[in-house]
């Protein structure tokens, strides 16, 4: 078939991929002049299987009330009348029971496990470097209280085993070697071996360059205004450079998914939820991490990539507002440099950036068919992008061709939130 897919972030580009070495005829559109430069260009670099969690959890409505109060809050939220916002956090407070997160974090793993595998694959097969390290994530617990709260967490990835180690101050040093000079900052952690790192930008950008080889046809810097319909199936994408034609269509626009679908009739639940991050250059590699480090009290990530540091992380409800606010990168630099002083040159620019994370009210991606025959979705990761975009990507293709799917499907199309 001839493929059309939306979006050149890394779950779209993925998905071309994937559909490309199906054998597939594929056009990739993007506004952007290259790959991977929104959502996907500087995320925190983790690519973190076991810990693929609903942010819907039993208790967090309380917890997100102590955030918003926090000198360096993990959750902001930006006074705004904003209707799909409320309807987003409403939705998303229903699946704050055990019952939905646990049905939700089922689903999330499946697909994680199952994109990591898809990733050192494809990574072997062709020959990809983009600072990457299998070293592991580190979740660093700065109390007692949050060491304790791990067995439940603990308990989940024994369920789905999720290999994990649960550290003391001495252990957490050993993993993370820089931690020595702020070992009064925290209690212990819980390490995950399998988990990895990478710089998504890299990889995305190395990955489209091999598509035209494979007869992909990218079209850049082109900008998507509509689906055309006719009947009961879509017939074209309306551009500024003219309408574009295939079989069947895919989209992978993230936070902007929700617009273009809206006249077809399908709801989208997926809200754009804000991230931050700084990069850095090493200063001192025997202080700086080796691998992810999660900072539990601030919700952020710190991550080795080659010879720089990307600290990513906190969840601002502010629509599509992109403002870098100082503050923000004020609380990036706390977390890093009270666990790892010293690692990075702070004196260099530090790429402050923002990005739109498209986040559904459960935390489990859009991945399927529509009620629409020739129109799917591969969109909502959410934080989890980069960690399910290989496995997203060969499902999506699978779909498409209607193949055997490679892992049961259930629970991860729309059709959960429409019936």
């Amino acid at each position: 078939m001839r493929v059309i897919v939306l979006g050149a972030g890394v779950v779209g580009v993925t998905s071309a991929y994937y559909l490309a070495e199906a054998g597939h005829e594929v056009v990739l559109l993007d506004r952007q002049p290259g790959p991977a430069l929104e959502t996907s260009f500087a995320n925190a670099g983790e690519i973190s299987p076991g810990y693929a969690s609903p942010w819907a959890a039993p208790g967090i409505p309380v917890k997100a009330l102590r955030w918003l109060l926090m000198k360096h809050a993990p959750l902001i939220l930006q006074p705004r009348c904003d209707m799909a916002m409320l309807w987003w956090v409403a939705a998303m407070l229903r699946n704050c029971t055990a019952e939905r997160y646990a049905l939700n974090k089922s689903r999330m793993v499946r697909l994680a496990e199952f994109s990591r595998d898809e990733l050192v694959a494809l990574r072997g097969r062709l020959g990809l470097e983009y600072d990457q390290r299998s070293l592991g994530t580190l979740q660093l617990f700065r109390t007692q209280k949050q060491l304790d709260a791990s067995a439940s967490d603990i308990a989940v990835l024994e369920q789905y085993g999720v290999a994990y180690e649960l550290l003391d101050r001495d252990g957490c040093i050993r993993a993370e070697p820089g931690l020595s000079a702020s070992r009064d900052r925290f209690m212990g952690g819980l390490r995950l071996p399998g988990d990895e790192t990478g710089d998504c930008h890299v990889f995305t950008r190395l990955l489209a360059e091999r598509l035209p080889g494979m007869g992909v046809d990218l079209q850049y810097g082109t900008n998507i205004e509509a689906l055309e319909q006719d009947g009961d199936r879509v017939t074209g994408v309306r551009t500024d450079r003219g309408i574009v034609r295939g079989d069947a269509y895919v989209v992978a626009l993230a936070s902007h998914s929700p617009a273009l679908l809206r006249p077809l009739g399908p709801r989208l639940p997926v809200y754009p939820v804000k991230g931050y991050s700084i990069t850095l250059p090493v200063a001192e590699a025997a202080r700086a991490p080796v691998s992810t480090l999660l900072d539990e009290s601030y919700k952020i990530a710190i991550t080795r990539l080659g010879d720089r540091i990307r600290v990513g992380g906190m969840a601002e409800l502010a629509g599509f507002d992109r403002t870098l606010h100082p503050r923000r990168e004020a609380t990036l630099r706390h977390s890093l440099n009270d666990l790892f002083p010293g690692a990075a040159a702070n004196e260099a620019p530090s790429n402050f950036w923002s990005g739109l994370r498209p986040m559904t009210p459960d935390s489990t991606p859009v991945v399927g068919a529509t009620r629409v025959p020739n129109l799917f979705l591969n969109t909502g990761h959410g934080t989890l992008g980069w960690t399910m975009a290989c496995g997203s990507g060969r499902l999506i293709s699978a779909l498409v061709g209607g193949e055997t799917p490679p892992i049961d499907p259930d629970g991860l199309g729309l059709s959960r939130y429409d019936g």
